[in-house]
């Protein structure tokens, strides 16, 4: 839908005809008890290097993000088989190797990358599932085109957020929201806990316990971990509440020992097991690698995942994808430039200004630079950063990146976003719940949408779309605003 425009894309009719007929003041009204809402929860996240410490809510925006039916099931087919790939892949790089031996992808890019963890070489791990929880963030650049702009195959986060907004929604406007047959999200934690348990060792009980481990409450998404943990109806432990006697996971309880089959870690890999990785480490459990590696408890996500996080591995994704499915990729990867290659490194410093370059191990917008919006400084100090060390970095084109209609000071405004699905993938099968995170970039002109760098989150909606007669019907039908 254009913001100013009189084009509005099929599964918006309801909603372009509320912004139309509600007033502003109302809509402002509606912002700030989104807002109160939001403290009440406790929906809060700390940015890391911020000198006042301070915790922060990520910015709601109450217009909803919406998708047809039809335009998401050709998206979850795309993540099926993506997340399918990155499973193969990952299993086959701990293994045999094929997609090295094959030439798909160099050997130094795999087994020197600094999140590979040679400690996982040979693992056989419960039913052969990697990644049991994925975020692929996907960009928009016109109305029959998105790209997958990065694959998180560790701990992606956000999901709190993707529930949270439909519950605010549902509460601030339950007219708008029945106008519409809105796909459900709220069966996310339901499906999460199926996935988890799908993925019990062989040794686990008919019904598996399952923890959800945190590196405590100082950590950025603490929040998430707790919300999480309560709606899993499992326990939520530290490292120190967990302990491995013969190869065995316990958590101590008032009641004594209980055995633990499968663990959701929210924790990196290199404090998992200060036997195993960081021996100054107080966030893991001594001993648990040595556990995982005799198969009596299951890591979600598994340890070493992270080589598939990597920019420049996410590069070769399309090739990947046809190495292992014998099929070309239904979603594909944003065209990129890895440094690391003599002629890729030319083209992008001959031509810094119109780029965006990224750190091939970054996340959350740091480390990054977009050419369009970066003064001379910024440019010229990443063209010595690049020429120093080009194997860390990837550059891309500026993407003219979807925009959507956005409730700011000024009004309606269009503003830049992407979309965050959560793929769940366990013994049973691959789940995803229709929908997932979208983050706006709430500066006009900025294509940054992560929270830790000013972007906002925004409900988003998979309908089903009526034929224009019904939508009209839904117009008429409406002799008052939806307030």
């Amino acid at each position: 839908m254009s913001a100013f425009g009189t084009e509005v894309r099929p599964g918006y009719e309801i909603v372009a005809n509320w912004l139309r007929d509600t007033p502003a003041e109302i809509l402002t009204q509606r912002q700030h008890e989104a807002e109160l809402l939001f403290r009440r929860i406790g929906i809060t996240f700390n940015v890391y290097g911020d000198a006042e410490g301070e915790e922060r809510l990520i910015p709601f925006d109450i217009v909803p993000r919406v998708i047809a039916r039809p335009e998401w099931e050709k998206l979850a087919e795309g993540l099926r088989q993506r997340v399918t790939a990155l499973n193969m892949f990952l299993k086959d790089v701990y293994s045999k190797g094929e997609v090295v031996k094959a030439g798909i992808i160099p050997e130094d890019l795999v087994y020197k990358n600094p999140c590979y963890r040679p400690e996982m070489q040979g693992i056989s791990l419960p039913h052969d599932i990697w990644v049991s929880i994925a975020g692929i963030d996907l960009v928009r650049v016109d109305p029959d085109t998105f790209y997958v702009l990065e694959d998180n195959a560790r701990t992606p986060s956000g999901v709190s957020y993707m529930l949270e907004n439909r519950e605010v929604m549902l509460r601030l406007f339950p007219e708008l929201c029945s106008h519409h047959r809105i796909a459900p999200v709220e069966n996310y934690a339901d499906e999460l806990l199926a996935t988890l348990k799908s993925m019990a060792p062989r040794t686990a009980s008919a019904d598996p316990n399952v923890c959800l481990l945190t590196p405590g409450p100082f950590n950025s998404a603490y929040y998430e971990h707790s919300f999480l943990a309560d709606k899993l109806g499992t326990e939520l432990v530290e490292g120190s509440d967990l302990y491995v006697r013969e190869n065995v996971v316990y958590m101590r309880t008032t009641e004594g020992p209980k055995r633990v089959d499968v663990i959701y870690r929210r924790i990196d890999d290199d404090f998992i097991d200060p036997l195993t990785f960081r021996p100054d480490s107080i966030l893991g459990v001594p001993g648990l690698i040595s556990a995982y590696r005799a198969g009596n408890v299951t890591l979600a996500n598994a340890v070493g995942t992270g080589v598939a996080d990597d920019k420049a591995v996410y590069s070769y994704m399309p090739e990947i994808i046809r190495f292992y499915t014998g099929k070309d990729a239904i979603l594909n990867n944003v065209p990129t430039w890895r440094c690391r290659e003599p002629d890729a490194l030319k083209h992008v410093l001959d031509n810094l200004p119109d780029l965006v370059v990224k750190e091939v191990d970054g996340s959350g917008g740091y480390g990054m630079l977009v050419g369009p919006k970066a003064d001379k400084a910024k440019i010229e100090a990443f063209r010595a950063k690049l020429k120093a060390h080009p194997e860390k970095f990837i550059a891309q084109p500026t993407l003219a990146l979807s925009t959507c209609p956005t409730f700011v000071d000024e009004g309606i405004a269009p503003r830049h976003v992407d979309l965050r699905p959560y793929v769940l993938n366990g013994a049973d099968g691959v789940r995803i719940v229709p929908g997932g995170l979208t983050r706006v970039a709430l500066q006009e002109g900025s294509l940054v949408v992560n929270s830790s760098q000013g972007g906002g989150t925004k409900d988003t909606w998979v309908v089903d779309v009526a034929s224009p007669k019904v939508a009209q019907q839904h117009q008429q039908q409406q002799s008052a605003p939806l307030v």
